[in-house]
């Protein structure tokens, strides 16, 4: 053991004096931040912006805002304070922890959300999930109980699938062989480390094992690729977590049924198909996928993959019969309202919203996987929205989809001004069958989609939405974009919808963020 010199001893009570006197964040901006580091397990570090990451795990919530206000007067980017939040909150939950790994879910919306802003109101989606962020870190002891630190790679032995091999740790819920297996997956590419952690992913299907893998993966291209393995290695994380005998037990015909399905159909070594669909193909596909059992809807889309089917049309039934989990949702019932989730409400954790955000990710984690995992994303995203009607949405298949008939007949207004203020109004009366009603009936006559998104982007930023306003908002800007015409303003009738159910619970940090910004 190396001695310690009277000189590095007294060095050291400097730092930890200084570090008193002047707080752990500033701290960290003078360099000061390793001497916390060296108490404890090594800790990760992110070179030029460590200094930014230690502020967003070190300060206390309630001073946070001004400093990132004048953060940003001084010039530092909206990019640079996303990509240290993501960092910080890495860093700290590792996908360990409910609220942190939905924060984490948040930020990439919230950095998209931003560009749809003018110029002086562009932070405040930002700085709201920020806010979040960093109470949440600041209530689990923020650097002291750190969950990510630096891992030593073990390569796959030779001749062995690394992806099988990372599976095979995950199911032994041995964090220790798993991390050190992606580490050196991640030594590779990207892309590579990606389809290699979907073998994990794809071991069962629901929402946050879903939406946490492919938000890492947007995130990715926002605050830049050499952070790939500190962003997807929380799913590693999560799934060990999450592999408890219940959860094994629950999951096993699925873990059964995918192998099945590609062997039946032949799926594996094959090209995707080139067929291209009408919007007849992609509506009826859309109905068997929500009215089928589980199995049923997994089959039905194994089969049409063999039959050639380009894999985008199959994603976007896939995601037009998730849009109906919001357009049935009968509302929460009384034994799960919450403050911030009443009875009645739709938004938050409830079958739609969550049955929407997987289906999105099974839908863009396909468009980025190899022939692999694009069909088994497929797969599953058909199994897990059958399988969410049937498990958790009662009789769905005999409610009519919002907007009701009664509702649009109430409806006088025609011109986009009168019907972009009947469905506010809706909104701020809470009033869903409303705003889904005008929302609808602007779609059907024409106006131009981008005023009814700026209407429903205001209320996804001043609202907190219960963990899920953003990410729910990008899941609907995300399916707007890639569904045809026919069909794409279901999904702005869902997000009004959603939007009136959320009204009335303002979002932490929001009021506060405003008048920083004076906007």
């Amino acid at each position: 053991m190396t001695q310690q010199t009277r000189r590095d001893f007294l060095t050291d009570v400097g730092k930890g004096m200084v570090v008193a006197s002047v707080g752990s964040a500033l701290a960290a901006d003078l360099g000061l931040g390793a001497a916390f580091a060296a108490d404890g397990p090594e800790a990760l570090a992110f070179g030029n912006l460590e200094p930014l990451v230690c502020l967003m795990q070190e300060t206390p919530a309630a001073r946070l805002l001004p400093l990132l206000a004048q953060r940003l007067r001084d010039g530092t980017e909206l990019r640079q304070l996303v990509a240290a939040a993501a960092l910080a909150n890495a860093r700290t939950f590792g996908g360990e922890d409910y609220i942190g790994f939905h924060t984490m879910m948040a930020i990439a919306p919230a950095f998209h959300m931003a560009g749809e802003l003018p110029a002086a109101r562009r932070p405040l989606p930002v700085l709201k999930v920020l806010y979040r962020n960093t109470n949440r870190i600041q209530e689990r002891n923020g650097r002291r109980n750190e969950v990510l630190h630096p891992v030593r790679p073990e390569a796959p032995p030779q001749g062995r699938s690394g992806g099988e091999v990372l599976r095979e740790a995950v199911r032994r819920r041995d964090a220790n062989a798993a991390e050190r297996t992606f580490a050196a997956l991640a030594g590779g590419s990207p892309e590579d480390a990606f389809n290699h952690l979907l073998l994990t992913v794809q071991d069962a299907a629901d929402v946050h094992r879903t939406v946490l893998p492919y938000r890492a993966w947007d995130l990715m291209g926002i605050i830049g690729r050499e952070h790939a393995h500190t962003l997807l290695r929380q799913s590693v994380r999560f799934c060990v977590q999450g592999e408890s005998p219940g959860y094994v037990t629950h999951f096993a015909p699925v873990r059964a049924l995918v192998p099945r399905l590609l062997d039946q159909h032949r799926l594996l070594g094959r090209p995707l198909g080139r067929r291209t669909a009408d919007d007849r193909w992609v509506d009826e596909m859309s109905q068997r996928i929500f009215r089928s059992t589980p199995a049923d809807a997994a089959g039905a889309v194994a089969e049409a993959l063999a039959e050639g089917w380009q894999p985008d049309a199959l994603g976007e039934a896939l995601t037009l019969a998730a849009n109906q989990l919001v357009l049935r949702d009968p509302g929460r019932p009384q034994n799960q309202a919450a403050p911030n989730r009443p009875l009645g409400s739709v938004h938050g954790d409830s079958i739609g919203v969550h049955g929407c955000d997987s289906a999105n990710a099974w839908r863009n984690m396909a468009r980025v996987a190899n022939p692999r995992n694009t069909v088994v994303c497929l797969i599953l995203g058909a199994w897990q929205v059958a399988n969410d009607r049937t498990n958790r949405g009662g009789d769905l298949l005999n409610r009519q989809p919002y907007p009701t008939a009664e509702a649009r007949n109430r409806l006088t207004a025609r011109e986009p001004e009168a019907l972009l203020r009947e469905t506010e109004e809706a909104i701020r009366a809470r009033d869903q069958v409303r705003a889904s009603a005008a929302a609808h009936r602007y779609g059907e006559l024409g106006h131009p989609s981008r005023q009814l998104f700026d209407l429903l982007l205001r209320y996804a930023v001043s609202e907190d939405g219960a963990l899920h306003a953003e990410k729910y908002y990008r899941t609907v800007t995300e399916e707007f974009a890639s569904t045809r015409a026919a069909f794409r303003w279901r999904h702005l009738t869902a997000l009004a919808r959603v939007t009136a159910s959320a009204y009335g619970q303002p979002a932490p940090g929001y009021a506060e963020a405003c008048r920083l910004l004076e906007v």
